[in-house]
């Protein structure tokens, strides 16, 4: 954590100032220590240059496995590809001079596959997760992008004062939260004023629910994550080749048997190896099958939270139609 954090890092709840204790320093980071605030007196501690808010993975254990796990399949910097720039360039539709030297929180970063794009724009990145994936992404940037912060925290209980956040995104995480609203809800609150905001969701449409991964989930979330990671990797050299052949289907046969067969391989990623690809397979399969909560969103849920925290519908755009994706303005009084 570098100490510069503290301009805008609160305590979660109160909205406190937090005074910094160090215990261990490297550079301009300070890698072990501790947070006290200045109104509780409770104490939050850093470890290995992350500050912990909360201290178990609870509902996200899944991610903070398959993070760890697969840290390096959908970064970048690692694969050669470059579809997570594309889908956050696509989706947020910021610039990188409207960035750069910007505060911009990453809410849910796994392992920071659109942290590292916004740092390389020069964004002064705040990377939060719930899970233990934020040890994998610290450990995928810290030594190549050092203008990123980790925070161990919860979106439902920020440790950020309204108002305060020039940017901030989240792209396909809220879903998987016990309260996706009410996560938008506490995001927008932090947008400061005149700030920047970009969300995505999952899309619930009358179709969702016919979707093969939500027939199997309520099996598939409740078994041990470590067995059913095993029973996906002992079944993808079967179900990948398998999928190889109807996923390119044509006449829309693809799209049908994509819909009906619970395995995420992309056929469609031609920047990708064959491995590549089978790798990413296993990881989303297991995405798609193991987290606790999968809540999709109707766009006019999504439209309603804005209109509730203030946003005016002339602020907010959908970029895409493919996915519940929004992003907007939090406009000052009266401007």
């Amino acid at each position: 954590m570098n100490p510069k954090l503290l301009e805008i890092l609160r305590e979660p709840s109160t909205f406190a100032e937090l005074e910094l204790y160090p215990d261990q320093v490297e550079g301009d980071e300070v890698i072990e220590g501790r947070l006290v605030s200045k109104v509780s007196g409770k104490t939050y501690f850093i470890r290995d240059g992350i500050v912990r808010f909360v201290g178990m993975d609870g509902y996200t254990d899944s991610f903070g496995m398959q993070w760890n796990r697969f840290s390096k399949v959908q970064m970048d910097s690692a694969n050669g590809a470059n579809y997570s720039r594309r889908r956050f360039e696509s989706e947020s539709t910021w610039t990188n001079e409207e960035l750069r030297g910007q505060w911009v929180l990453d809410a849910g970063c796994g392992c920071g596959r659109f942290a590292e794009i916004a740092a390389a724009k020069g964004a002064n990145i705040i990377a939060l997760d719930y899970s233990s994936a934020v040890d994998a992404a610290r450990r995928n940037m810290k030594d190549r992008l050092p203008n990123t912060q980790y925070i161990q925290g919860d979106i439902l209980d920020l440790p950020f004062a309204p108002n305060t956040l020039p940017f901030i995104y989240s792209i396909g995480v809220l879903q998987h939260t016990p309260d996706p609203k009410q996560c938008i809800l506490e995001l927008l609150k932090r947008v400061a004023l005149g700030g920047r905001f970009c969300l995505t969701i999952y899309p619930r449409k009358w179709t969702t629910l016919f979707f093969s991964k939500y027939l199997i989930r309520p099996v598939t979330k409740r078994m041990p994550k470590q067995l059913l990671l095993k029973l996906i990797e002992l079944s993808m050299p079967v179900l990948f080749p398998l999928t190889e052949v109807l996923f390119r289907l044509p006449f829309g046969l693809g799209k049908i048997f994509q819909f009906m067969i619970p395995v995420a391989n992309y056929v469609d990623k031609d920047q990708f190896t064959r491995q590549q690809r089978y790798d990413e397979a296993v990881l989303d399969t297991f995405d798609m099958l193991s987290p606790t909560y999968d809540r999709p969103m109707r766009q006019s849920e999504l439209c309603s939270a804005l209109l509730e925290s203030s946003i005016d519908e002339k602020d907010f755009r959908f970029p895409t139609d493919a996915i519940c994706n929004v992003t907007g303005r939090k406009r000052l009084p009266n401007s």
